[in-house]
């Protein structure tokens, strides 16, 4: 089968589609015949090297939509046939989502959104598992005010409808011509880039990595949550810092699925590139304010 991969750290160019064996589930795994897979930062920094792993064929891909084609000893309430989503965690593994086939545990995948295709259902599992744990990291209660920075991105849009449907006062922070935006998506405030909020807030979910800038909007004894393990700044004033890092969980996985399917998450894709095209995609991936997920689709 084909599979993008990467042998030699760099740049997009470094992207090639190799031939590799289909994997074969083991006890307690289902096989899933890709569809459709997420292109994610962190695809981008595998194959700059930023995970290690020099000298090993590293697969990519995080996120997975396709139906199961294969079903290993042990698994229970999944048969061949069935759409699913699901995410294959790890930056250094030898095959990911990018590929025909991949092979997942049964407890890392949920059934598909039924109101969206393939294309859309991509762009939910890496971004919504890290958006929904961050937020509910933060700790708050119906009522307490939130700052979601980088807003209008994948995952700072979807912790924003998120939020917000949690009860949280959500300001977003965001480029000035993404107010409209965010407040479609629920966000209650609106905080141009490179401001600062009117006052201190309960907490701050900073999807933009602002780091010690985000914990000063936070009022003493709040919350912060950063998004990148090993980056949030030191803790202060009593302020409660949370470091998220995301994890296959087919549960939590469902119940996003199924509020994309009451119309309570909106799935954003920027574009699409056939499996061929991994590079292409990785250029695409780049391109500075790209809104939404790039997806790889893989043909019947």
């Amino acid at each position: 089968m084909r599979a993008a991969v990467v042998t030699t750290f760099g740049g997009p160019e470094r992207v090639e589609l190799a031939e590799v064996a289909v994997p074969q589930p083991a006890a307690g795994q289902v096989r899933v015949r890709v569809r459709a897979a997420g292109l994610n930062p962190v695809d981008g920094a595998v194959r700059a090297g930023v995970f290690g792993g020099a000298g090993q064929r590293l697969g990519l891909g995080w996120d997975v939509a396709g139906e199961i084609d294969a079903v290993g000893p042990g698994v229970d309430g999944w048969a061949e046939g069935r759409r699913v989503v699901g995410l294959h965690y790890g930056p250094v593994k030898p095959l990911g989502t990018h590929a025909e086939y991949v092979v997942l545990d049964a407890s890392a995948v949920a059934a598909a959104p039924a109101s969206v295709d393939d294309t859309a259902a991509a762009a939910l599992p890496l971004s919504g598992l890290t958006a929904a744990r961050a937020v509910d990291l933060l700790g708050l209660a119906p009522g307490d005010s939130v700052l979601i920075t980088g807003a209008a991105g994948v995952v700072g849009g979807l912790a924003v409808q998120l939020a917000a449907r949690a009860g949280l006062v959500v300001t977003a922070l965001a480029g000035e011509g993404d107010e409209e935006f965010v407040r479609s998506l629920g966000a209650a405030g609106f905080v141009p880039r490179g401001s600062a909020p009117a006052e201190p807030v309960d907490g701050v979910l900073d999807a933009a990595v602002l780091g010690e800038t985000a914990l000063g909007f936070v009022r003493e004894g709040g919350a912060y949550v950063g998004l990148i393990p090993g980056a949030a700044p030191a803790a202060e004033r009593g302020i409660r810092v949370e470091e998220q890092e995301v994890a296959p969980d087919g549960a939590l996985l469902a119940r996003l699925s199924a509020l994309v399917d009451a119309g309570a998450l909106t799935l954003r894709v920027a574009g699409t590139f056939d499996l061929s095209e991994a590079a292409k995609a990785h250029t695409a991936l780049a391109t500075p304010g790209t809104r939404g997920r790039l997806i790889l689709t893989v043909s019947p």
